[in-house]
């Protein structure tokens, strides 16, 4: 069967599949934990309201005016990665001693899909700057929102917290590890199928028949070193000192 077929090739080379795994996932986790700079992640949280009335509790929800703020979240996550607001960010706070462009890079803006919350995350190699990143340019957003559209429906839900105990985002090695532990055994397998494919020597009576069309007379074992038995140097000199004749010729 061809399931077979495909396990003996992987099974006849295990030794190189291993290898592969074995030097890979070491040489990963090795440059994950010894290489790779740890990188932090801070976050802070923002509400788009109505702005009709952003702290009546006594009227129902307007749904309209729900999807309407859902809508201009999209807005949003587009306006606050401009430069318009980044610059004045950079400017506003110059003990961060960044800069739009590094702002750009190291903002991210995500929302949960239906929901009038979106969430400001800052990626630096220092949490309590990222914090401090988020939480500029969540203030200097809330700000110019009321003078670039004329609206004071953002409310914050909460600031990052600069001094939160917080493990390193990335890199992560047990999942990097995982990752070349399944790459390298792919490798391996699609490596012995390849080597296998380059061998064109005969192993089994069906490849002899299929290639030669000739039945299998007969198989010859391979041999083995230690199988084939030799008399000893002893025995050898035995052998020699009986074998040997004195002869005496007179003149």
């Amino acid at each position: 069967m061809e399931i077979q077929r495909y396990w003996s090739v992987v099974r006849k080379r295990l030794w190189l599949i291993a290898l592969i795994t074995i030097a890979m996932c070491t040489a990963v986790g090795y440059y994950t934990s010894q290489h790779m700079r740890p990188t932090y992640q801070a976050a802070a949280k923002l509400m788009v309201y109505e702005s009709e009335a952003p702290g009546n509790t006594t009227s129902a929800p307007d749904a309209g005016a729900i999807n309407s703020n859902i809508l201009l979240i999209k807005t949003f996550k587009q306006l606050i990665l401009t430069p318009r607001i980044l610059d004045k960010v950079a400017a506003a706070y110059p003990d961060l001693h960044t800069t739009a462009g590094e702002l750009s890079a190291k903002i991210g803006i995500s929302s949960v899909s239906e929901t009038q919350i979106m969430t400001v995350i800052a990626t630096d190699g220092s949490y309590e700057r990222a914090a401090d990143m988020a939480n500029a340019v969540t203030k200097v957003f809330q700000e110019e929102i009321r003078t670039l559209m004329n609206l004071n429906n953002v409310s914050v839900l909460n600031w990052a917290d600069p001094e939160a105990p917080r493990g390193p985002s990335s890199p992560s090695p047990a999942k990097n590890v995982a990752i070349a532990f399944v790459l390298s055994i792919l490798i391996g397998i699609a490596l012995s199928f390849l080597l296998d494919h380059m061998d064109d020597s005969v192993k089994t009576e069906q490849e002899v028949r299929a290639k030669l069309g000739l039945p299998l007379l007969a198989d010859v074992p391979r041999i083995k070193r230690r199988d084939l038995i030799e008399p000893d140097d002893s025995e050898r000199t035995t052998m020699g000192a009986r074998g040997k004749t004195n002869v005496t010729m007179d003149a």
